[in-house]
């Protein structure tokens, strides 16, 4: 039985031009799409890949909020992208009554 090198992923995740979106591209060389997992909340995301002799997999937090159902995720040449958009900072905000 072969060993399995187990292995952090490249991760760049940085802002759209406009600073609505958090851009994510995760560097999967030689991975299929369906040997891919990629899971995200509202403040971290997961992801997990195998190809033959190497697993990739790790966790990241993320330090502004993200709508997660929103994800939006292509990949091709090797590069997992995913483009989710910021949580509005006061979308969730609950007006106080001042007494």
């Amino acid at each position: 039985m072969a060993d399995t090198l187990k292995v952090s992923p490249s991760i760049c995740a940085y802002p759209d031009d406009k600073y609505e979106n958090l851009e994510i591209e995760v560097v999967l060389p030689g991975v299929e799409k369906k040997d891919i997992s990629f899971k995200i909340t509202e403040d971290g995301f997961y992801v997990r890949a195998a190809k033959e002799g190497v697993e990739y997999a790790d966790s990241y937090a993320i330090c502004c909020p993200v709508v997660p159902e929103k994800a939006v995720a292509r990949y091709s040449n090797g590069v997992l992208k995913v483009t989710v958009p910021y949580e509005q900072p006061f979308e969730k905000a609950v007006d106080v009554k001042i007494e």
